[in-house]
């Protein structure tokens, strides 16, 4: 590590609070350890964890960076020791434990991929948070098939841009809720067979009315508690109920557990940054096998809403918070 500097601009907060809590400051380059790589950051993608953490909410894991960022796009800058088939000045993009929001981090080799053909570091940047999550909860947990029905919750956020495009892809119907006509019209340009205005349907009549009374197979939910019973009737026999987030709260009263019993129905939680690097990696051979050449083939690609240059990363936190974005925002790292 002779050739790089010993210190980097990142992004640190005092204390929680709100975006303007954010700062630009100076530390030191972090070293890679066994199995790790570092990245010379050039992109860092902006996630709804990240706000959590700035407020005080989701503390990163313990070892784990305390800098904002989960997942980055870059080259590589140094080798720890073991890490093989990668080299010095390779393009890739990878899921971080956390120190995103710098001009260096540390990542496992096993959580890092190559940019899709074609791809630049901004939109390489949008894949790996939103990716691995969707791929853990549909398609690992959730075990959804070509031929399936799928209803995608928050279907404009990162995760239901890459949601709906991967399902779609696979050979799943997907059904899709949203705020406003321009982002359901969004949805359906996507490949929502139908998206919901949650604002003026009941998105349970809707989905029961295009599954001809049957249900949804797959629910992929990151509202929580408001959803919950009818997220329950919404889905068919066998159907699973994906819970990644509690954007309406957690805490669900006086619901009634008969549905799960009599429609044989599974319901399932996980949040991606506590899994181990095992977990990761194996998520990230599964992407390279099936997402991966879909993104290279121009089949599917990120939605990017808007960039800002990393000293600008509270105006960033604040169009998060918003709501007002539809797909991804991503840091440019100078």
């Amino acid at each position: 590590m002779t050739s790089l500097p010993k210190t980097m601009r990142h992004i640190a907060f005092d204390a929680p609070g709100d975006a303007d809590v954010m700062r630009l400051v100076e530390g030191p380059v972090p070293e890679p350890g066994p199995g790790e790589i570092l990245i010379r950051v050039r992109a860092a993608g902006v996630n709804r964890p990240d706000v959590f953490q700035r407020q005080g909410d989701y503390p990163p894991p313990p070892g784990a960076s305390p800098i904002l960022g989960l997942e980055v796009a870059g080259e590589v800058a140094a080798l720890g020791t073991g890490v093989k088939d990668i080299a010095i000045g390779e393009k890739v993009t990878a899921l971080s434990n956390g120190g995103g929001y710098a001009q260096y981090t540390v990542v496992p080799v096993g959580q890092a991929l190559s940019f899709p053909k074609g791809f630049d570091a901004v939109r390489a940047a949008a894949l790996p948070e939103t990716f691995f999550t969707v791929w853990a909860n549909l398609f690992d947990m959730a075990a959804l098939k070509a031929g399936e029905t799928v209803l995608v919750h928050g279907g404009t956020s990162g995760i239901g841009t890459t949601a709906i495009q991967l399902a779609k892809a696979l050979g799943a119907r997907v059904l899709a809720t949203a705020g406003s006509p321009d982002k359901c019209a969004a949805c359906e340009r996507l490949g929502a067979s139908r998206a919901i205005n949650y604002r003026t349907e009941d998105f349970r009549e809707a989905a029961l009315e295009q599954t001809g009374g049957r249900g949804v197979d797959v629910i992929l939910d990151m509202v929580g508690a408001p959803y919950f019973d009818s997220n329950i009737a919404t889905l068919a026999k066998d159907g699973r109920l994906s819970i990644i987030a509690f954007l309406g709260g957690h805490r669900v009263e006086a619901a009634s557990l008969m549905p799960i019993m009599t429609k044989r129905l599974r319901v399932f939680g996980s949040t991606m940054r506590p899994r181990t690097a095992e977990e990761k990696r194996a998520i990230r051979d599964q992407l390279a096998r099936t997402a991966w050449p879909l993104l290279s083939s121009g089949a599917i690609a990120p939605l990017i809403h808007a960039t800002f240059p990393l000293e600008q990363a509270a105006d960033a936190h604040r169009l998060m918070e918003s709501s007002d974005h539809i797909g991804k925002i991503v840091l440019t790292v100078g």
